[in-house]
């Protein structure tokens, strides 16, 4: 049964390809955004004109009050049942160099945004009794990474919480869990890494494809992946 579903951070590369797989699977698609809402619009217009359903919602994640007041608004048109919390950001630098901003910018979007979105929708899903909350993270969290003190430990903070809440709504027909991608072919990676060393680092020796991120979440946001929660299921090439 088509449910309908929110995608932090939609406009990127990995949101939209999700927000895309689950309007293919038949859910109602709200793409959120915060400074690409133009993004947003033009990504919903195309899943609408391939038959799908789409809508956008502007708000920053890192505000408490203006999160929970659109998410109050938008609950009145029904439960929000399946949750993928995608939105985070990079602001990379050695530990000795990283300064506060960087380290609480990047804390407040990937952990403080998760807090806001996901408090903001579960009573109204625990009441249905059916869920799924997925949180995209990271290899970094994993494996750890150079440069990325702060955004490893925002990412490694979402495994924690996901094993804690999945504990919480277990009973509730609700599942929580994690997708960590390795390094996949977005604009961003093709900032960072050249071909050259991505066959160095990923035994695949590629990158991976945003749609195969999205197909993983498309498959735990369905029925059959009912009985797995708790998870932190990594795409990465067999990085680790």
């Amino acid at each position: 049964m088509p449910k309908r579903a929110l995608v932090t951070g939609g406009s990127g590369g990995i949101g939209a390809a999700i927000a895309r797989r689950l309007a293919e699977d038949g859910h109602q698609v709200i793409i959120h955004a915060h400074q690409n809402l133009l993004k947003a619009q033009a990504l919903a217009d195309q899943i609408v004109a391939a038959g799908g359903i789409a809508s956008t919602l502007a708000f920053d994640i890192t505000d408490v009050e203006a999160t929970n007041s659109t998410l109050q608004k938008e609950l009145e048109c029904g439960p929000i049942q399946i949750l993928v919390n995608n939105a985070g950001i990079h602001d990379d630098a050695a530990f000795p160099a990283l300064n506060a901003r960087q380290w609480h910018d990047v804390i407040d979007v990937s952990l403080n945004g998760f807090f806001h979105v996901t408090q903001a929708i579960l009573m109204p899903m625990i009441r249905t009794r059916w869920g799924r909350i997925i949180n995209i993270t990271s290899v970094s969290a994993q494996t750890g990474n150079r440069g990325q003190v702060n955004y490893s430990a925002a990412k490694g903070a979402l495994h924690a919480a996901t094993k804690s809440l999945a504990l919480e709504v277990a009973s509730r027909g609700i599942t929580v869990n994690a997708v960590a991608p390795g390094i996949i072919a977005t604009d961003m990676s093709a900032q960072a890494f050249t071909a050259e060393t991505i066959a160095q680092i990923v035994p695949m020796k590629r990158a991976g494809r945003v749609d195969e991120v999205a197909d993983l979440v498309g498959f735990l946001a369905s029925e059959q992946a009912g009985y797995i929660s708790g998870q932190i299921i990594s795409i990465n090439g067999a990085m680790a």
